[in-house]
């Protein structure tokens, strides 16, 4: 059986609460490739925001059983816009954007992440969307393979603002989705 993706609902926030406090726990006892921070991102808020915008999704490897990972999909760009450098234009109602893509440390290198990211192309597609979009701390190699194994176009690096946690630059992807018969 193949990896269930699902709307996540209010009795999934305190298991994907501790999935984001394992995974900062694994990346501080390793290499930190994203540059998260326990107790600063990703936290409980997050799950919060994404499930109050209809946009949290949870992955289990089997129906009922622990949560696996985690995506936040909805139409908000990066913060702050970078309008202009896309090679798509699209209005913000034609971009489905990746937001919070987590894989809990225990289900790593099990298909995770890249079932999470095919859903939200199946998603974008059923939803008439133009393009996907996501940026990634340019020092996430993990993430970086990842999205561009699954066709994500490199755009540009920018600074989206968060310096001050010693993320200055950020690289930006995009993934034209292929429309729908």
């Amino acid at each position: 059986m193949g990896i269930e993706i699902k709307k996540a609902t209010a009795a999934d926030i305190d298991e994907i609460e501790r999935m984001y406090d394992a995974l900062n726990d694994h990346l501080a006892a390793g290499t930190n490739w994203p540059g998260w921070k326990k107790g600063v991102y990703p936290v409980r808020q997050n799950a919060l925001d994404g499930l109050a915008e209809d946009a949290l999704y949870v992955a289990r490897l089997q129906p009922g059983g622990p949560i696996a990972g985690s995506v936040v999909l909805n139409h908000l760009p990066e913060t702050p816009p970078v309008r202009g450098r896309w090679l798509i234009e699209a209005t913000d109602d034609e971009v489905l954007a990746v937001h919070v893509f987590v894989v809990h440390p225990m289900y790593m290198r099990r298909g995770v992440g890249t079932a999470l990211l095919a859903f939200a192309e199946r998603l974008a597609a059923d939803r008439r969307m133009k393009i996907l979009r996501l940026d990634v701390y340019e020092k996430n190699l993990p993430a970086i393979h990842t999205y561009e194994r699954c066709g994500y176009q490199y755009i540009d690096t920018v600074d989206i603002g968060l310096g001050h946690y010693g993320l200055d630059w950020f690289r930006l992807y995009e993934k034209l989705v292929p429309p729908r018969p």
